[in-house]
């Protein structure tokens, strides 16, 4: 095909920002074809420039589109996807790609059924560069074998204000979870893509700790791996300044991200072979300071866009695999719910158990929420952190 007509489903933030870039034609080969909201006032500005719907399953069966791009709140993913499929028409899904892992399930069964359709999830810190370059110091053996990860990312601070802004927002019934499942899904997609996920979790997620909401906005996580190296993970939507440092540890050296800057030290010798023949009690194998320099990434949500229309015209593999996108919502729900359940959880987790606890969370909840209209100017600058 000469251009892929492009369908977007749900207009709020992030569906806007995709339609403007689409507009301006950042993704060649593409078009915005269609926009859906059931909020009128959302599809004003579109109905000169594509058509419009009210309805996402009527868009998805137009015959309008050629692809779809899914940014409902969470728990519209999975049906929409479905239905998507089922009809021939080719999916990216903005994260997560499923509310809960049982629901994944559901969707990757349906992709498996129709293989002539691409699905791929918008993961966009795999093409940012300082992702890029601590996955090729991985994947080169410059680090060794992994040890220890800590990833400290606690500057998603939001006020009341974000929280009331949408009905769905930070409820149960809604978005199925709080930081886990909204901000933090993009870092735990790239700390599995980076190291892989863990075979045992063991988490303390705090409700409500700095908000009037009934979702976790505050975790503490250990997480230990198959080869035994062991990492934390910490997040939290109520602590400022907070901080965003991740740093990784190898029998070879420590790579540190914080600060827009990657520290490398490098061992000279392997710590463990260093510790075996080292006659002195107290030496540690000589090293190496390096900074490794890297770029802005530019566009990376148009970046993925491109791959997912590459991959429909010519073949082209996918930079986010749809089906891999399982694997941040496992970890999202195996951290809440290691903590609801005050357990350790051996990996992978059982998807069906962490349903039935989400569902007796939206039963019994009775939380009410005030909506009220915000400003949301700096949505941007929270997109990639």
């Amino acid at each position: 095909m000469e251009k892929v007509r492009i369908g977007i489903v749900g207009m709020g933030n992030m569906g806007k920002y995709h339609a403007d870039y689409l507009l301006r034609g950042e993704v060649a080969h593409a078009e915005l074809a269609a926009v859906c909201s059931t909020s009128p006032h959302k599809l004003a500005a579109y109905e000169d420039r594509a058509q419009v719907f009210s309805d996402g399953l009527t868009m998805i069966q137009s015959g309008a589109i050629d692809a779809v791009l899914v940014a409902t709140p969470h728990y519209q993913h999975t049906s929409l996807g479905i239905a998507a499929m089922e009809q021939g028409v080719h999916l990216m899904v903005e994260k997560p790609i499923s509310a809960h892992k049982a629901d994944a399930q559901r969707l990757i069964e349906v992709s498996k059924k129709h293989p002539e359709v691409v699905f791929a999830g918008m993961f966009q810190l795999r093409t940012e560069p300082r992702y890029l370059k601590l996955k090729k110091l991985i994947d080169d053996g410059e680090l060794g074998e992994i040890v220890r990860i800590n990833w400290i990312i606690t500057d998603w601070y939001r006020t009341e204000a974000y929280y009331a802004s949408g009905g769905w927002r930070a409820t149960w019934k809604g978005e199925g979870g709080g930081v886990l499942l909204n901000q933090c899904l993009h870092q735990l997609d790239a700390l599995q893509w980076l190291v892989g996920m863990p075979s045992r979790v063991r988490s303390f997620a705090q409700l409500g700790r700095f908000h009037n909401i009934e979702v976790e906005d505050n975790v503490t996580a250990y997480l230990e791996y198959p080869n035994g190296a062991t990492g934390v993970f910490i997040s939290s939507t109520g602590e400022a300044p907070g901080s965003n440092r991740f740093e990784i540890a190898g029998t070879r050296g420590k790579v540190v991200l914080e600060n827009d800057r990657i520290e490398f030290t490098r061992n000279e010798a392997c710590m463990l072979e260093h510790s075996k023949t080292s006659r002195i009690g107290f030496s540690k194998p000589d090293i190496w300071n390096v900074e490794i320099p890297f770029g802005n990434a530019e566009l990376p949500h148009a970046v993925l866009m491109r791959n997912f229309v590459g991959a429909i015209r010519d073949g082209e593999c996918l930079i986010a695999p749809g089906h891999e996108g399982i694997h941040s919502v496992e970890l999202a729900n195996v951290l809440l719910y290691s903590s609801l359940v005050d357990q350790t959880i051996d990996m992978p987790m059982d998807g069906a158990a962490f349903e039935g606890k989400l569902d007796q969370l939206i039963r019994e909840s009775t939380f009410e929420k005030k909506v009220v209209e915000v400003s949301d100017e700096d949505f941007a600058s929270s997109f990639n952190r």
